[in-house]
């Protein structure tokens, strides 16, 4: 984590716990003072590469409208529905540190 924040990176993971806590409160990025921001891929456990890629994807879209990070965290949850065709992506931003 320490590279990541020196180096000024915006940190892409699918351990969303780890980093920004349950729901958006404590982890990792919440002591942190400053950060580029965070982009959270949340799926079911058996989540594969190519449905990381595919919610990666919906993140650099949102990142397209609203690009700025800076403690920030842009969450992406896959939620399955009964079939595929009835699956859903949630996007949700916030800030981290709250304010």
């Amino acid at each position: 984590m320490p590279i990541i924040l020196n180096e000024d990176w915006t940190f892409v993971t699918k351990n969303s716990r780890d980093f920004r806590g349950s729901s958006g409160s404590g982890g990792l990025y919440a002591k942190t003072e400053i950060h580029a921001g965070l982009v959270c891929l949340n799926g079911p456990v058996h989540m594969d590469l190519d449905m990381m890629t595919s919610l990666f994807e919906v993140a650099l879209d949102a990142l397209d409208h609203d690009p700025d990070l800076v403690n920030a965290v842009l969450d992406i949850t896959l939620i399955e529905g009964e079939s595929d065709e009835d699956d859903r992506v949630n996007i949700t931003r916030y800030d981290l540190p709250k304010p």
